[in-house]
C-alpha cells in the first residue's frame, strides 16, 4: 500500500502540469517541494533499483503469483526511472561527477527521457494505483 502511494506522489512530482490544471493553488506545495526533488529522486531511484532486483530474484513468485509479480517489476521499473528523471542532478553531481563518459551517458539517457517525463508520471500514478488495488485484491 505505501509502495502505490509513494509511487503515485512521484508520478504527480514528475508531472506537475497535471496537478496545476486540477488545482492551481498546489504550485505552492510544489514549491516547497521543489529544493528536495533531488534527493527524493535520487531515493526512488535506487530504491526502484533494489525492487527491479529483487524481482528479479524472487523470479520464482512468477509461477505462482504472475499478476502479482508483473505489478512488482512494472511499478519498480516505472519508480527507478522516475526518480532518475526527478533526481539527475542528485545523481551527477554525487555519482557520476569523477567519471565524465559516465556523466556523457548520463545526460544521453536523460536527454532520451525527457520528453516523456509527463506520460511517465502519468504512468507512475495509474501503476501506484495498481499496486494499492492489487494489494487489496491479493492479500486482504
Amino acid at each position: 500500500m505505501i509502495y502505490g502511494i509513494t509511487l503515485m506522489i512521484l508520478g504527480v512530482l514528475a508531472s506537475p502540469n497535471l496537478l496545476l490544471a486540477k488545482k492551481p493553488n498546489a504550485k505552492e506545495i510544489l514549491d516547497k517541494i521543489t529544493p528536495y526533488q533531488g534527493w527524493i529522486g535520487l531515493v526512488f531511484c535506487f530504491w526502484g533499483i533494489w525492487g527491479i532486483i529483487q524481482a528479479v530474484l524472487n523470479m520464482s513468485l512468477l509461477t505462482n503469483w504472475p499478476i502479482w509479480w508483473i505489478t512488482w517489476l512494472a511499478s519498480s521499473l516505472v519508480e527507478a526511472v522516475l526518480g532518475f528523471i526527478l533526481g539527475y542532478g542528485m545523481i551527477s553531481k554525487l555519482l557520476l561527477s569523477k567519471n565524465e563518459e559516465a556523466k556523457k551517458k548520463g545526460e544521453q539517457l536523460l536527454a532520451k527521457l525527457a520528453p516523456i517525463q509527463g506520460k511517465l508520471g502519468v504512468a507512475g500514478i495509474i501503476v501506484g494505483a495498481w499496486v494499492i488495488v492489487a494489494g487489496i485484491l491479493f492479500y486482504a
